[in-house]
C-alpha cells in the first residue's frame, strides 16, 4: 500500500479539461444505445410471437436464432459486421456496424422477456378477446400487448443500461464513443486511471437517469393497472 501513488489514481483537473471532448461522444454513445433498443425491440416482438408459436417452421428458427445470438459475444457479433463482412462484398461505416449488432443482439434477450410477458396474461384475456371477434393482430395489439408492456418494462429497462454500457464495445470498431474518446485522451496523457474512472462516472450518471425514467414508467403503469 505505501508503494501506490494515490496522487495519480484521478487527476481532478485533467478531467475537467477532458470532460468536454469525451462528452462529444455521448450523442454517439446514446445513438448507438436507444436506435438498438427501438430495432431490437420491433424485432424482439415478432421472434416472441414466433417462439410461441405452435408451428414448428416458425418456432425453431425463432429458437436457434434466440440461442444463438444469446450464446455468441456481441463483441464477435461487432467484428464479424465490420472487420470480417468486407471480405463478401458488404461494407458498413462503423457507427451502421454497431447498431445492427446490438440490434440483432439485443432482440434474442427482448424476445424472451416479451414471450415471458405475454404468456403472463391469463387465458381468460384471450377467450375474451377471441368471444368478441378480434382477428388475432387486433386482439394483440388492443388487448395483449397492451398488459404485457406493463409486465415487460422492468426487464426492458435493464436490457437498456445493459446496452448503453456494452455499447463501450463500440470503441473496438473505432466508433467514437465516449469510451473510444477516452482512451485517446488517457493514451496522450498517460493517465489511464483518470480518464477510466471519469468515464465510468459518465457511464454511471446517464444508466441513473434511465433508472428515474424507469421508475416513472413503473409507476405510470401501475395507475393503468388500477384504472
Amino acid at each position: 500500500m505505501n508503494n501506490i501513488q494515490w496522487e495519480h489514481i484521478f487527476d481532478i483537473q485533467l478531467a475537467i479539461d477532458s470532460l468536454p471532448y469525451v462528452l462529444t461522444g455521448l450523442g454517439l454513445t446514446l445513438l448507438i444505445s436507444l436506435v438498438s433498443m427501438a430495432i431490437g425491440l420491433v424485432i424482439s416482438l415478432f421472434l416472441a410471437l414466433a417462439r410461441a408459436s405452435k408451428k414448428f417452421w416458425l418456432r425453431w428458427p425463432a429458437r436457434v436464432y434466440i440461442s444463438f445470438m444469446r450464446g455468441v459475444p456481441i463483441l464477435i457479433i461487432l467484428f464479424l459486421l465490420y472487420f470480417g463482412f468486407p471480405f463478401i462484398g458488404i461494407e458498413f461505416a462503423a457507427v451502421t456496424a454497431a447498431i445492427i449488432g446490438f440490434s440483432l443482439n439485443s432482440a434474442a434477450y427482448m424476445a424472451e422477456i416479451n414471450r415471458s410477458a405475454i404468456g403472463a396474461i391469463p387465458k381468460g384475456q384471450w377467450e375474451s378477446a377471441r368471444s368478441l371477434g378480434f382477428s388475432y393482430p387486433k386482439m394483440m395489439r388492443r388487448i395483449i400487448l397492451p398488459q404485457a408492456s406493463r409486465i415487460a418494462v422492468p426487464p426492458l429497462t435493464n436490457v437498456l443500461l445493459d446496452l448503453i454500457k456494452a455499447s463501450s464495445l463500440a470503441a473496438m470498431i473505432t466508433v467514437p464513443e465516449i469510451f473510444q474518446l477516452s482512451r485517446i485522451v488517457a493514451g496522450r496523457e498517460m493517465d489511464y486511471m483518470t480518464m477510466f474512472i471519469l468515464v465510468a462516472l459518465i457511464y454511471w450518471a446517464v444508466c441513473s437517469i434511465m433508472t428515474i425514467l424507469q421508475n416513472y414508467l413503473e409507476k405510470r403503469y401501475e395507475r393503468y393497472g388500477e384504472i
